[in-house]
Parts: structure tokens; C-alpha cells; sequence
């Protein structure tokens, strides 16, 4: 079968098989992102799987799901990579081999006190390229940090508040703002699902409208969903049947979220994520005062439309 017939049969799918043999059958530099959220070999127990190997074992069936990342990445896209830093560390010594490393990204998220060290409290995403230059990449922003109560901009800008962007600062590699999904209402019947916010972060950063954004342990479809919201295309594999039955599900219900054109992370009504290119037609709907001082303050809010939802 030719490439392109390939590629067209698996997009928008979601494909219940090995994670492995389904990317095998992929031809070379097809996808733009992928990303993967692998069994971080824990002990948890999934519907179907039970998440212990020996480390050897462990670490060499990544390394087969690593190489296929890599492969089937495009010159011009990203692989990114969500484990704990005990595995980020074999992994990264491995696609150091095969690709260009880019930033550790550390996600800020409270883990429990394991006793006689120090407290986890932070999960990694590695991002590589598969060529040094010419990557796709765009400057996003996230939201202002403030504090709970007062609504007060925690960072200080000193002298230079005459210049703080209304919205947010530019991310750095420490993302603070998302959070862990810890409340049982919003979470599936899956042991380490993840933020939809987190994957559109990544989406918006490297990808354009159209792309192919491939996950090959897609859970109950936290990528798939997010590709779809964004509006780029997206390959979705599990192992499980189950969750490959939710993860169709929920993206029946799945709508673009765009802000004058613009798409964007939205999350419990707030924007989580906006590209810094696309500003300047978002701003447009946001109520935002003319003195910086107001917005130290006090964080802008969306306008809303007669039928109280937001211009969206």
C-alpha cells in the first residue's frame, strides 16, 4: 500500500492494537508530533495491563517504541516524551543517539512523601526534533500567576510594569499553571489520565492547523482530544479495548475552540494557552484596562455574548 493511502486509512482513528506493530506499518517522516504517556512501570493496574517489568526488560521495550517516535516524526515536527525523571534519564540517554534534544520540560504536579528523600514534585516531558534547525515552533503564552486570594501578579516586573503583556508572560520550561486532574468527576476509569490543557500547550507550540499529532499509548484520548479541539488531525493507538471505546466516545462531543479565528487552551472558562502571533486578534475579546496597574490587579476576564457564553 502506498504511503499516502497508509497515513489516510490511520488519521482520525482510533486503533486498538500494539503500539509498536501499528506504528511499524507507518512509513518514514509521515507524522508531525508525537507523544507518548507510556506505563511508567509502577505496579498500577490497567484494565488490561499490569504495569511491572524487570528494568532491563522495561527500558528495552521503550527503546522500540522510541525508535518508532523518532522514525515516523517528520523533519520539521517534535516527539515528546511524559514519564518520572527515573525513566526520562534512560530514555534521554537513548534518543540523544537518534535525535536533538531541545528542553526537560518540568511539570509541576504534588506527588506523595516516599520517605528518606526528597518529595516528588514534578513529572518531565522530554522534547527532541529530528533535525537541529528548521523545526516548527511557536512562542506561546500562559496566563499571569496570581494569588489566590487577592488576585495579585506574583512576579515581579520592578520598574517595567509599563511593559507586562496583559494576558501572560511567555512559558518558560516549568509549567506551574496546569494541574493533575484530582477530582473524581472529571476522570475517566483510567489510572493516569492526563490534562487536556497539557496537550493543547504542546500542540499550539509546535504544530499547524492540519497536522497529524500521533499517540501511541492514548489512554482514554486526552491527545486525540486535544489535536481535535485545535483543529489538527490525530492517529490514537491503545492496547486496551475499553479505553479505546471511551477515547471514540468523547471524541464524538469534541468542538474546535477558537477565539476570533484563533484557536486556543480553554479550561473551566479561562484560556489556558494563547500563541503570541494570535494576540492581537484575542485581545479583542478580553475586557482590558488601559492602565498596566489594573491588570497587576486584577485579571482580565472574556467578554460574553447575549447568550452568556463566551465569544468564542
Amino acid at each position: 500500500m502506498e504511503r499516502g493511502n497508509i497515513i489516510k486509512n490511520l488519521i482520525n482513528k482510533v486503533i486498538q492494537g500494539d503500539a509498536i506493530e501499528v506504528m511499524r506499518q507507518i512509513p518514514d517522516n509521515s507524522v508531525d508530533m508525537t507523544f507518548a504517556d507510556p506505563p511508567f512501570n509502577l505496579g498500577k493496574k490497567y484494565n488490561r495491563y499490569y504495569d511491572k517489568k524487570d528494568i532491563d526488560e522495561y527500558i528495552e521495550w521503550c527503546k522500540l517504541w522510541l525508535k518508532e517516535m523518532v522514525r515516523i516524526t517528520k523533519p520539521t515536527g517534535s516527539i515528546f516524551v511524559h514519564n518520572i525523571p527515573r525513566w526520562l534519564t534512560y530514555f534521554a540517554s537513548y534518543l540523544n543517539e537518534i535525535a536533538y534534544f531541545k528542553h526537560w520540560i518540568a511539570w509541576n504536579a504534588m506527588g506523595a512523601p516516599l520517605g528518606k528523600t526528597l518529595l516528588p514534585n514534578h513529572y518531565g516531558i522530554l522534547w527532541y526534533t529530528k533535525q537541529p534547525k528548521g523545526f516548527k515552533f511557536y512562542d506561546i503564552r500562559g496566563m499571569h500567576p496570581r494569588c489566590r486570594k487577592c488576585e495579585i501578579i506574583l512576579q515581579d516586573y520592578g520598574g517595567k510594569k509599563d511593559q507586562m503583556h496583559p494576558y501572560g508572560p511567555l512559558i518558560s520550561d516549568v509549567w506551574t499553571d496546569i494541574h493533575r486532574i484530582r477530582h473524581k468527576k472529571r476522570r475517566d476509569e483510567h489510572p493516569c489520565q492526563l490534562p487536556i490543557p497539557l496537550l493543547e500547550r504542546l500542540i499550539l507550540m509546535i504544530t499547524d492547523e492540519g497536522d497529524i499529532v500521533l499517540d501511541p499509548f492514548v489512554g482514554t484520548g486526552t491527545t486525540a482530544i486535544a489535536a481535535k479541539r485545535l483543529g489538527r488531525k490525530y492517529i490514537a493507538i491503545d492496547i486496551d479495548p475499553k479505553y479505546v471505546e471511551i477515547t471514540k466516545k468523547k471524541l464524538e462531543s469534541t468542538e474546535p475552540t477558537k477565539i476570533n479565528g484563533c484557536y486556543v487552551s480553554i479550561y473551566l472558562e479561562k484560556i489556558v494557552t494563547v500563541r503570541d502571533n494570535d494576540w492581537e486578534k484575542i485581545k479583542k475579546a478580553f475586557i482590558i484596562p488601559s492602565d498596566p496597574k489594573e491588570v497587576e490587579k486584577k485579571e482580565i476576564k472574556l467578554k460574553k455574548t447575549s447568550r452568556n457564553s463566551f465569544t468564542i
